[in-house]
């Protein structure tokens, strides 16, 4: 499993329509052969701040996504954006 997460930063009065430019990107991944989730969106106290969020079975898929992907051209200043590999995942709770 791969996890992608991390967080963009942006201008806030750009910010809202940012993550909505990449609404549809997101509808198309989820339905993407491998995507376990996705989701790219405001933060809820800092203005400035886009939280991503990937989940994929594996790399073929995420590379097979990648390659159809296509996201908006949005102008951000900043990313902090991590890639995890992981063979395991459980209940939190």
């Amino acid at each position: 499993m791969i996890i992608i997460a991390g967080h963009t930063l942006t201008e806030a009065d750009k910010r809202d329509a940012a993550v909505k430019a990449f609404a549809g990107m997101v509808q198309r991944a989820r339905k993407h052969d491998g995507c376990l989730d996705l989701s790219i969106s405001a933060d809820s106290v800092d203005p400035e701040r886009i939280n991503l969020f990937e989940c994929w079975r594996d790399q073929q898929s995420l590379d097979a996504w990648r390659k159809v992907a296509k996201g908006p051209r949005v102008k951000l200043r900043e990313a902090c954006v991590k890639l995890y590999r992981t063979d395991k995942a459980e209940k939190p709770f």
